[in-house]
Order: C-alpha cells, then structure tokens, then sequence
C-alpha cells in the first residue's frame, strides 16, 4: 500500500495560490482524518465593523474542502481539482477573530470525494457547517 502523497500536494500548493496567500490561509495539520486549515482575522476581509466576511469564511471552507479531499490521495494522475459543489451554513457571526477550518472526508470514490468542514473560532465556537464534493484529478 502506498503512502498518501495529497498532504505534500497541498503543502506544496498552498503556499503558492495567490488566493490562499492574500486570504492569509495556512495548513496546522494536512494528514491523518482531519485537516486544519487557519485563516487570520484581517479587518480588511469584513462585511462591517468587525464582522468577518461570509465569502471569507466560504473561502477558507473550500480550501479546506480541498484539503481534505487530497489528503488521502495515494497516487494522482495529474495535480488537477476543482470543487463541484458546496452547501455552507452560516451559525453564529466571527467578529475580529482568526478562524480555523475543520475537514474530513466523509465518501472517498474513484475521483469524487466528499468532505464536510466545521468553520470555527480558536475558542472551538462553530461558525460555519459546509458539506461538498470535490473532484480530484
């Protein structure tokens, strides 16, 4: 059995999209179950006041989608993904804090892999539920 090469994928990736990097979005964990996935309070990202952005928090739930879906990745034809589809519920408001982005996978298949992401305070109060389906490869 081979070893997962999606955690390097994404270490890799992550660094190097310039949405990811201008959001400010860093890996905590990339293998194992759960990926974390941070992204910091930036007061330019809010809709007012102190308010962080739903397309923000959205961002980093996709991210973390993908994420997820790579990590158990064992081999790759090519390095191609893209999201198909995600539902994301907003739960409680994130005012000026960092938020952190919780994945797992929930269905591995051939090349569709579904994923579900708690978007949460560093304090564990969940802000955000998302559930999609990415395409890996």
């Amino acid at each position: 059995m081979s070893t997962p090469i999606g955690a390097e994928v994404m270490a890799q990736f992550l660094p190097q999209s310039p949405f990811v990097t201008k959001l400010g979005i860093v890996a905590d964990s990339l293998d194992g179950d759960e990926v974390r996935l941070r992204m910091p309070w930036d007061p330019t990202n809010v809709t007012l006041g102190d308010m962080v952005h739903g397309g923000a928090i959205a961002a980093l739930a996709d991210v973390t989608v993908m994420a997820a879906a790579w990590a158990g990745v064992r081999e790759a034809h090519s390095l191609r993904g893209v999201t198909v589809s995600m539902s994301i519920q907003f739960l409680a408001p994130a005012r000026a804090t960092e938020l952190i982005g919780v994945g797992r996978v929930l269905r591995q298949g051939k090349s569709l892999v579904t994923c579900d992401v708690d978007v949460v305070t560093p304090d564990g109060d969940l802000v955000a539920k998302a559930i999609a389906t990415y395409k890996v490869g």
